[in-house]
């Protein structure tokens, strides 16, 4: 099995947190979206994850080849469906969706995208997904049909975090969803760091680059921003991200 990129996302976080910028093919026609994506990479993040919730407009593969051609930093497939799947990217984060209780997200979904995932011969990195209440309803707890982990219970997330680590997945994902009022709290990814072994990412309600470090120093080793980069389109606001989180060092 293929461990190319993952093997360089853990040697990136032994050394310092890490920048993803998460990019939507669905929510901008190719060309900008291909525009965000050289963006980002020109200003300091370390990798593209690229997927939404939804797949209305037929953007995905497309826009997934000519991002590939065009920047040099790892691009990830973030498949909120499992018809993101794509020969044109380095990577896929194989999402099963621990703190769900609908089996089709926990491991129905990923049944069926394992085939066309061998077809294409693409890095597989297992992703113990944990969705976390954001103070609103978010696109992947209403499309999923989950209920996320309570921001203020760390002791759940925490034996979510751990069963995905002994079932073998290779990185935790946590996320408050697309567009969340506010981000999951320090005490949690501190208590899900004290736990784990395993790379952390974190994304949802992070608008500012003070509290990507608040969520890095607590312990999450890459640092995921979607919305706020949507919303705003400012060139300047991925360098003010990329640089506070790559200050800390581990």
């Amino acid at each position: 099995m293929k461990k190319k990129i993952y093997n360089k996302l853990v040697k990136h976080a032994a050394q310092r947190a890490g920048y993803f910028c998460l990019i939507d093919p669905d929510r901008f026609d190719v060309n900008t979206t291909v525009e965000m994506a050289v963006s980002c990479a020109e200003n300091g993040a370390d990798a593209l994850l690229i997927g939404g919730s939804l797949m209305i407009h037929d953007n995905f593969e497309k826009s997934l080849k000519m991002i590939r051609r065009a920047v040099d930093i790892p691009v990830l497939i973030f498949p909120g469906v499992f018809n993101f799947v794509s020969k044109h990217a380095d990577a896929l984060l194989l999402l099963s969706m621990v703190s769900s209780r609908n089996p089709q997200m926990l491991i129905g979904e990923q049944v069926r995208a394992a085939p066309l995932i061998r077809s294409y011969n693409i890095e597989v990195i297992g992703t113990g997904y944990m969705v976390i209440d954001s103070g609103k309803l978010t696109s992947v707890q209403y499309m999923s049909h989950s209920i996320p982990i309570p921001r203020n219970k760390p002791d759940i997330a925490v034996a979510h975090a751990l069963a995905a680590q002994y079932l073998g997945m290779r990185l935790i994902y946590m996320d408050a969803g697309s567009g969340a009022d506010q981000p999951m709290t320090a005490e949690m990814i501190k208590a899900v760091r004290d736990a784990v072994e395993v790379p952390i990412i974190v994304g949802g309600g992070i608008r500012t680059p003070e509290a990507a470090v608040e969520l890095a120093q607590a312990g999450a080793d890459f640092i995921v921003t979607g919305t706020v980069l949507e919303d705003e389109q400012d060139t300047s606001l991925v360098r003010q991200f990329a640089d506070a989180i790559h200050g800390i060092t581990r």
